[in-house]
């Protein structure tokens, strides 16, 4: 039997990168996973989803639509899910002193208002899953390192480092698991974004490994805190970063 046979749950921002390596793994270990993002498919030039993965078009900062389609998910399951994956995210690459609000605006309302939002709406489809209800958010180095010309990504993955501890202590007694994975550098369209030769070669250089990493990796950390040997962890913030964090000088 697979580990994750008869779960259900959600990934968001899943057509490509991190999200989708992220529910593959989970649907190749049984379960069944409903990616929302905003094409609702797999974008060109990226893996495949695997059987078992449903793809869903919809916005994530649409409340009144997540509220729709999470309860009709949880319909097609008893009335539950089993697990939830924050990881829509946005982001934008400008100096401080310039940054426009409306973009700020942007990644606050995408990279924290609808984490928490998606985490309230599925709170009570979670606490009904026999396996114990799991959230999992993606964080970042910028939760915990200084980036230059990203500063209100770099706000707003510390907020999500927040909202994890303090769902944690909030819904444990719910039976809902809360915890973030923070990857370090991994090739995705949001990296592509930001990065140029010179920004990449201070990146690997920051890091002991000194090279990117595999998002199958990603998805491996995701299957631990999901599936049954991770019911006793909650409230933390697990870094997947080619020991960047733990580097001196």
């Amino acid at each position: 039997m697979k580990v994750l046979e008869g779960h259900a749950g959600i990934v968001t921002g899943g057509s490509s990168g991190i999200g989708l390596a992220i529910a593959n793994t989970l649907a190749s270990a049984g379960a069944i996973v409903y990616i929302i993002s905003r094409s609702g498919k797999t974008k060109e030039g990226y893996q495949e989803s695997l059987p078992g993965t449903v793809h869903i078009k919809g916005d994530i900062t649409s409340l009144e639509s997540m509220e729709n389609i999470c309860k009709d998910l949880a319909s097609r399951h008893e009335g539950r899910l089993d697990f939830l994956v924050n990881n829509a995210g946005a982001t934008y690459k400008c100096p401080a002193e310039s940054f426009p609000l409306s973009e700020f605006n942007r990644i606050m309302e995408v990279n924290v208002s609808s984490v928490f939002h998606m985490s309230q709406i599925c709170y009570p489809y979670l606490k009904k899953s026999s396996f114990k209800g799991r959230i999992v958010n993606i964080s970042s180095m910028s939760a915990h390192l200084g980036f230059s010309q990203v500063v209100p990504y770099c706000i707003s993955k510390a907020a999500v480092c927040g909202m994890t501890r303090g769902l944690a202590v909030e819904w444990a007694q719910d039976g809902v698991c809360v915890n973030s994975i923070a990857p370090g550098w991994f090739h995705s369209k949001m990296l592509d974004d930001i990065m140029d030769d010179e920004r990449g070669a201070k990146i690997l250089n920051r890091m002991p490994v000194h090279e990117l990493g595999n998002t199958e990796d990603l998805g491996a950390l995701a299957l631990l805190l999901i599936g049954p040997n991770g019911s006793y962890m909650t409230g933390q913030d697990y870094a997947l970063d080619g020991g960047a964090l733990a580097y001196g000088y």
